[in-house]
């Protein structure tokens, strides 16, 4: 009797565990999630007055924050192998021209 209330009690201390692990990952799949997973494994370059880097930033909305925003206007040393704006450096590799968010989780693996 005493080792069924034993293994009653670690099976739902297994379950409690499983069950908090579960609920307190990291929420990755949500849109704030991919995009902070995007920022940290990648770079976009833009500079001022560029209306194809205002449109890549305005995908991002209020979570352009969450980028590796890199303005060639303000630093053009951190931008000598950039041909073009915007364009996104991931994996040491550098893509010109505006990209979907679904393109860039594609390419950084979020």
């Amino acid at each position: 009797m005493k080792k069924d209330k034993v293994i009653t009690i670690l099976t739902i201390l297994v379950i409690l565990a499983i069950a908090f692990l579960a609920l307190n990952k990291p929420k990755v799949n949500t849109p704030e999630g991919i995009i902070q997973c995007i920022g940290k494994e990648s770079k976009l370059y833009v500079q001022d007055g560029c209306p194809h880097c205002r449109n890549q930033e305005n995908l991002f909305g209020e979570n352009l924050d969450d980028l590796n925003l890199i303005s060639c206007s303000d630093d053009w040393t951190k931008c000598q192998n950039i041909k073009a704006t915007p364009s996104w450096e991931i994996n040491n590799e550098v893509i010109i021209g505006i990209q979907s968010i679904e393109k860039l989780q594609e390419l950084t693996g979020c």
